[in-house]
């Protein structure tokens, strides 16, 4: 039941909705399994933007790639981006999305000036964070239980082309990892790291990290093509198995040029956006994707038993990412980021040996006093959810009735 115009009613149905973006979450915050899905790409007009200030106000199905194409040759950037840019502006919101600047800029909802927010009784609410602040708060991270955002606005970050300056790094250890990341965060607003979660004995704990600052205007280095692979179709097996992770993982370490490059912002924020229907790699059962956040204090033992428990468990992932968050007050009751450092992995779907992997995980990070990230979850129970986002009953309030998940269904039985 796609929507097309702002001003239209929500459309009168039967049992629950949710309203649905570009469905770039990897598990069921975005489903509803049993009830009504409310696509809201058609709501992908510009309402306005100021060219000097860099506030944008767009309405909730514009993609990040579109505000990206406006914004970018008039001197400015998104604030806070994810991995893929095909995310749309209310899906942002919904899942307080993260980026490589969570310690220079925190997350995407910090930036979110205002928005609309349509609920099922017809009730139409402008939320800012001194306007209807407690929808506001709750919407953002909200996992799209409030209501449906129409149309938010949000401030820009200035930029002087589309160039970064990048620095890379090869790591041998863990203790290198954090002491890496320790150092550039000082001077570099995006840091964000690959580790080889498949090594072990002297290669445990190595990666690759990358450090970056918006070049200046006087830079330039080669523009990607915009044309994009892709994978044509899907094997009858999973490509990623021990042997080609191992090797995959071999050559990627040792291929890292380390050293310094000017490079297109495009490869550095969206390097998986350049191969389309890259998740068919994974064959017909799929994957399904991990993200962990553990606090400051437990963080090195923590990341290490983690890695060891994907090693010793034979299936790991080639892309595993390393980050340290910030400590910064959460824009959202359900935001995911908080102070420490973040791990994130997909995993070929083997049944019951890795769900058997996933909850051996799940043990290390709760023990830890950690978090999941909602918005990559497919498997999450009620009670490891009170644990990892206390404040869960704040939310409760603020839900509109109507609306619901499959996520949300899962975790609140």
């Amino acid at each position: 039941m796609p929507l097309h115009w702002r001003d239209a009613p929500l459309p009168h149905v039967e049992g629950s909705v949710l309203a649905w973006g570009n469905g770039r979450s990897y598990g069921d915050v975005c489903l509803n399994d049993g009830g009504t899905l409310l696509p809201t790409r058609g709501l992908d007009r510009y309402i306005a933007f100021d060219p000097v200030s860099g506030i944008v106000r767009c309405e909730a199905g514009t993609l990040f790639a579109e505000i990206l194409d406006l914004a970018v040759p008039r001197g400015w950037f998104l604030p806070v981006t994810p991995g893929t840019r095909f995310v749309t502006v209310g899906g942002a919101i919904a899942n307080d999305v993260h980026g490589k600047n969570h310690h220079r800029a925190g997350t995407f909802g910090e930036h979110v000036r205002r928005f609309e927010l349509l609920r099922s009784d017809g009730a139409r609410i402008e939320c800012s964070p001194s306007q209807n602040a407690d929808l506001f708060a709750a919407t953002i991270a909200g996992l799209g239980l409030t209501g449906m955002v129409v149309w938010a606005e949000f401030q820009l970050l200035r930029i002087e082309g589309p160039w970064l300056a990048q620095e890379t790094r090869r790591f041998g250890n863990l203790a290198e990892f954090f002491a890496l990341s320790s150092e550039s965060e000082r001077d570099h607003a995006y840091t964000v790291a690959w580790i080889d979660c498949a090594a072990r004995a002297a290669q445990f704990g190595r990666g690759v990290f990358f450090r970056a600052n918006h070049a200046p205007p006087t830079a330039a280095g080669r523009r990607p093509r915009r044309s994009r692979l892709a994978v044509p179709f899907t094997p009858p097996v999973s490509l990623i198995n021990k042997l080609s992770l191992h090797a995959f993982n071999e050559l990627y370490f040792r291929r890292a040029r380390e050293g310094s490059a000017i490079v297109h912002y495009e490869p550095y924020f969206y390097p998986l956006d350049a191969i389309g229907e890259w998740n068919r790699i994974y064959g017909p059962r799929g994957f399904l994707q991990y993200q962990c956040v553990v606090p400051p204090a437990a963080s090195a033992a923590a990341i290490a038993e983690l890695l060891r428990a994907i090693a010793a468990s034979g299936r790991g992932s080639f892309l595993a990412v390393l980050k340290v968050f910030a400590d910064r007050p959460a824009a959202g009751i359900l935001s995911f980021p908080r102070a420490g450092t973040t791990l994130a992995l997909d995993f070929p779907n083997d049944g019951a040996a890795t769900f058997a992997l996933l909850d051996r995980l799940d043990e290390i990070t709760a023990a830890a006093g950690g978090a999941v990230y909602p918005a990559k979850d497919a498997r999450m129970s009620g009670a490891r959810f009170r644990q990892y986002f206390p404040r869960w009953q704040h939310m409760l309030a603020q839900i509109d009735p109507k609306f619901s998940s499959g996520f949300w269904r899962r975790v609140m039985e």
